[in-house]
């Protein structure tokens, strides 16, 4: 018993200093960055800010670009999650419940988008969206960011439609439904927080997409990743503070929304080939 609760007194030192990496880790540089982002005058070797200021929200937010690709930047999102899930949510149907040859690498083929350099895919397609005349198109953007969604708005859903028992559409067949009213009225609603997640995740990604809309999109696409990259390299460090504040903003809020639907089961099962 003596030596049961000895070892149940280091694990939890053990989990508390893991707790304490965590938070060094992740939760000192935002720290760092929400007050760079209100600082009039913050010089080394000071630990703090001498003055708080701010005045470079004001910059940041009276300047036309920003505004307007804020604006670009949300419709983008907006655009390339709804097209997701029109296109991505009956292929996770048909990977979860129909059985075809080579499903498996087919599903597998999805992650092949993040498993090269994103700026080499990126020039390949834009070659081809060259002689498509694509390039500098608000469509050229869309599908340019939808080329990183597949994988969220597949594998996620995929699992979530896997995880809806067979026998309870059966149920629903036994008392006369319908094959449309059983995916309408039981298979979807069921499968719909691993849609919502996907869809999160989807609207983040887009949200935050710089390479392939700067490839594609320059110069009349400029969206908030862009500006900040151009504001980041001529004004100082506080400008680009504030602008990733009104950029992580957005994700933070989202994540909080969805957060009930966000479970280890929900995203282990959702990266796992069956």
């Amino acid at each position: 018993m003596i030596w049961y609760l000895r070892s149940l007194g280091k694990r939890k030192i053990i989990e508390f200093l893991v707790l304490i990496v965590f938070v060094v880790f992740f939760l000192v540089p935002l720290l760092n960055l929400l007050i760079l982002a209100v600082s009039g005058k913050w010089q080394y070797p000071a630990l703090l800010p001498q003055s708080f200021s701010l005045e470079w929200w004001r910059f940041v937010l009276s300047q036309d670009d920003v505004l307007s690709s804020m604006w670009l930047s949300f419709l983008i999102a907006v655009v390339v999650t709804v097209s997701s899930v029109i296109l991505c949510v009956p292929a996770a149907y048909a990977f979860a419940r129909i059985s075809f040859p080579l499903s498996r690498w087919f599903l597998f083929s999805f992650l092949l988008t993040h498993a090269f350099p994103k700026m080499g895919l990126y020039v390949s397609i834009a070659v081809l969206f060259y002689k498509f005349g694509l390039m500098n198109t608000f469509v050229g953007i869309v599908l340019i960011h939808m080329v990183n969604t597949l994988m969220y708005m597949t594998w996620i859903p995929a699992a979530s439609f896997r995880s809806v028992h067979r026998a309870q559409e059966e149920s629903a067949r036994d008392v006369g439904a319908g094959p449309l009213r059983v995916f309408w009225k039981i298979t979807l609603p069921m499968a719909m927080p691993g849609i919502l997640v996907a869809s999160v995740f989807t609207f983040l990604s887009s949200l935050d997409e710089a390479q392939g809309t700067l490839l594609v999109g320059i110069p009349d696409y400029k969206t908030m990743p862009v500006i900040m990259y151009s504001i980041i390299a001529d004004y100082p460090s506080t400008t680009g503070a504030v602008f990733s504040v009104i950029l992580t903003l957005p994700t933070v809020i989202l994540l909080l929304a969805a957060r009930r639907f966000v479970s280890a089961d929900v995203l282990a099962g959702g990266f796992q080939v069956k």
